[in-house]
């Protein structure tokens, strides 16, 4: 269960849209609140759903071979099948040096307020990863304080890139607005290339896992 949620978290912590989102919020007037802002929207929408998961289950795995478990086994199977599919797509578009034009939603992001910026950190969600997760969640047994904190540790990990940034925007606040437009430019130039290794890489992980656990009724 660790390594899973260590992988899930680790794509979802280095998502490229978000973290766009972010960059702009913390280049934008009062950036250091619309970041805060976004961060603990996005950070207190995966407590509340790890925390529903954990109440949902009374921290008991589903019970192998049941319809449940087998439904979160094909749950992980699907989304590893998607994954994939979206590394294929990606990786079939031209390539290009050249940053990429922003999307028309992010044209007006660095206006909003922190109220704002908090919804927007529920929205980019990367909701297929938090439901593999969750589907990761329901199959762990807690049974002790270690258990559930390694479990509720899953949403800090999704968060650790945001909270780097804010931090790094709190103490180096002189440096702040280069240092993350030349980020924001790499991520343009690159997003495809991390997309394709980081869904291609869990895709393949979950498929394989899911299939396993079909194959073996775990």
């Amino acid at each position: 269960m660790i390594l899973d949620l260590f992988l899930i978290g680790l794509v979802v912590t280095l998502e490229p849209i978000p973290l766009t989102a972010m960059i702009l919020l913390l280049a934008a007037e009062r950036g250091l609140m619309k970041g805060l802002g976004f961060t603990l929207g996005w950070l207190l929408t995966l407590v509340g759903i790890v925390a529903l998961t954990v109440l949902v289950t009374g921290g008991k795995p589903l019970i192998p071979q049941s319809a449940p478990s087998t439904g979160a086994l094909a749950l992980k199977l699907a989304i590893g099948v998607v994954l994939v599919v979206v590394a294929y797509r990606r990786n079939r578009r031209p390539s290009s040096d050249a940053p990429k034009k922003q999307p028309k939603w992010m044209s007006g992001i660095d206006r909003i307020n922190p109220l704002a910026a908090a919804g927007l950190g529920f929205l980019l969600q990367p909701w297929v990863l938090v439901a593999a997760g969750v589907a990761t969640i329901t199959q762990a047994k807690l049974s002790n304080g270690a258990e559930y904190f390694g479990v509720f540790a899953f949403c800090l990990w999704c968060t650790a890139s945001y909270l780097a940034l804010e931090i790094y925007a709190a103490v180096r606040p002189e440096a702040v607005r280069t240092k993350l437009n030349a980020l924001l430019g790499w991520i343009n130039t690159h997003t495809d290339q991390a997309i394709v290794f980081l869904s291609l890489g869990l895709g393949l992980y979950l498929m394989a896992k899911s299939i396993y656990g079909l194959v073996s009724g775990g």
